[in-house]
């Protein structure tokens, strides 16, 4: 298939002198956090200066790799990601286990208000978890990818150099990968070339079908 690169490890530099901007993965991070602070009480399993905690890591490394650009500040970053995604995944799957038992011991006592706000919350969170997980591993993060690094998807662009070129995807294709996963689960038209990048969007798939199939339905029904 043209376009699928072949891996090729490079040593990494000293300091990059071109970087892929962290704005936007800093914007999904921030709406992550509001995303915990308004998750209802009962379904909130741990305070909220931990989700403040924990963003500020992922967000500060980010900050402070665009300052420097230096490998060591790179690879703070990276686990900070990781740190960020386990936790905050961790948290939101509890909460989905409690909405979940709320639904089928104590359906009486939860308005559908609060279960589809509920829901809305714990799907949104989940896809933007597992963009940042996307973005970061793909051929071993976004400064990788540029160097040459071969990819765990292959995007359509990448099928059409004589149009874009030699194209790298950016954290909104990975944004925009980890929604189609979440609303069609599956890819429409990115396809996973890893082992590793199919286990995580089986994952995630299997996350947004139990969210809308168990939880938002059950809402609704209570709603109408």
């Amino acid at each position: 298939m043209s376009g699928v690169q072949t891996r090729i490890r490079q040593p990494a530099p000293d300091r990059y002198d071109s970087i892929e901007s962290r704005w936007v993965p800093i914007i999904a991070l921030l709406l992550m956090l509001g995303l915990l602070a308004v998750l209802p009480g009962r379904y909130r399993v741990a305070p909220e200066w931990v989700a403040f905690a924990t963003v500020l890591l992922p967000v500060g490394s980010m900050i402070a790799f665009m300052r420097f650009r230096t490998e060591l500040w790179r690879k703070i970053e990276r686990l900070a990601i990781f740190v960020f995604v386990a936790i905050a995944e961790v948290l939101l799957l509890i909460s989905l286990y409690h909405l979940i038992l709320s639904i089928v011991g104590r359906a009486g006592q939860i308005t559908g208000l609060t279960l589809l706000a509920s829901a809305i919350v714990i799907w949104v969170g989940n896809f933007l978890l597992f963009s940042l997980v996307y973005w970061s591993i793909d051929g071993g993060g976004p400064e990788a990818r540029a160097a040459g690094q071969s990819s765990d998807w292959y995007f359509p662009q990448q099928s059409l150099p004589d149009r874009y070129g030699v194209w790298r995807p950016v954290f909104l294709d990975y944004l925009y990968l980890a929604y189609e996963t979440a609303t069609a689960f599956s890819s429409t038209d990115d396809m996973p070339l890893t082992q590793r990048a199919k286990l995580l969007m089986m994952g995630e798939s299997a996350l947004s079908l139990i969210t809308i199939v168990i939880v938002a339905a059950r809402a609704v029904n209570i709603l109408g």
